[in-house]
């Protein structure tokens, strides 16, 4: 649906998590349909299949790292690109039911990843407590709606979906942790470049070829695009082969990028767009670094006026 602003959102469920927080941001979305999904191939599958015109599917975390899933399902299948990014800070807080006192709490209903994200709190306040192992941070705060827990680690809307009293607030050990997620399409044109944008790739590699890598990083830092990020995955097809996950600094739009692309396209053993896309203000991490000399449009536009008069017969 090119050009169309999507309308039916779905997201990694169940109802109360970060993601549906991260989601309520994208001013759309607010407009639109919201459908927790029960996985993220969920999720993708529904805009493939066009249940969905968009999804909202976590990236990584500045703790726990990559979400794998998630990479792995872009890098396979029928083609989706990421339209948009979402960094939402991780506030976990401690929910219970009204007029649950601290020394009732002798269970917790927690996900792994936040138990592991908020152990230094738990050790030292309710370090009794038995941390009681669920599927996200919204079935934590139902179970203890419920009556199946007296306490949950959940992210604030989980709390406030299910009544739930704030027991405690920011419990989680990095105050700066954050959750980068990305919102997902069907192909289509990229939205307009601002001047400060990512672009996403999935990279396959010519695994006989020595030195592969270094090519790829070489392709991109000759024409002075910053590379913000890279992970590996494995294919699946047998050990040491692995598909190479790029953020770059700057739009497919953009010469220098394009000149880049066209050379991975010639050197690499495949090559996936996952799209071009406004980069977060504040995301320091993605932040674009100084553009060396000689990489701007302009500049790609004079060398090919100038070669095109050299193959005229022209002086250059």
């Amino acid at each position: 649906m090119p050009g169309v602003p999507p309308t039916r959102f779905v997201y990694l469920g169940p109802e109360g998590t970060f993601a549906e927080e991260a989601l309520r941001t994208i001013p759309a979305a607010g407009r639109g349909s919201r459908t927790p999904a029960r996985s993220v191939p969920e999720a993708l599958d529904a805009v493939r299949t066009g249940d969905a015109d968009a999804a909202l599917v976590p990236l990584e975390n500045s703790i726990g790292g990559q979400v794998g899933v998630t990479l792995d399902e872009l890098a396979e299948g029928e083609p989706l690109v990421i339209t948009r990014e979402v960094v939402l800070p991780v506030n976990f807080v401690l929910a219970t039911r009204a007029g649950v006192k601290p020394d009732a709490i002798d269970a917790i209903a927690a996900h792994p990843q936040a138990a592991a994200q908020c152990r230094g709190w738990l050790a030292r306040n309710l370090p009794d407590a038995v941390v009681v192992d669920v599927l996200s941070n919204g079935a934590a705060a139902a179970a203890v709606a419920g009556g199946q827990y007296p306490a949950a680690i959940c992210a604030p809307i989980g709390a406030t979906r299910h009544r739930l009293q704030v027991f405690a607030e920011e419990i989680g050990d990095h105050p700066a942790a954050v959750t980068r997620f990305a919102l997902v399409s069907r192909p289509g044109p990229p939205p307009v470049p601002t001047g400060d944008d990512l672009t996403s790739l999935a990279v396959y590699i010519a695994h006989d070829r020595v030195g592969a890598l270094l090519a790829v990083l070489t392709e991109l830092s000759v024409r002075g695009v910053n590379l913000t990020r890279i992970e590996s995955r494995p294919t699946g097809e047998r050990l040491g082969r692995y598909v190479f996950f790029l953020d770059c600094s700057g739009h497919v739009a953009d010469v220098r990028l394009g000149e880049a692309l066209r050379g991975l396209r010639r050197i690499c053993a495949d090559v996936r767009f996952l799209g071009s896309y406004p980069r977060v203000a504040g995301d320091a991490a993605a932040a674009p670094a100084t553009r060396p000399p000689g990489t701007a449009d302009t500049d790609f536009a004079d060398a090919e006026a100038w070669l095109a008069r050299i193959r005229a017969g022209e002086v250059a």
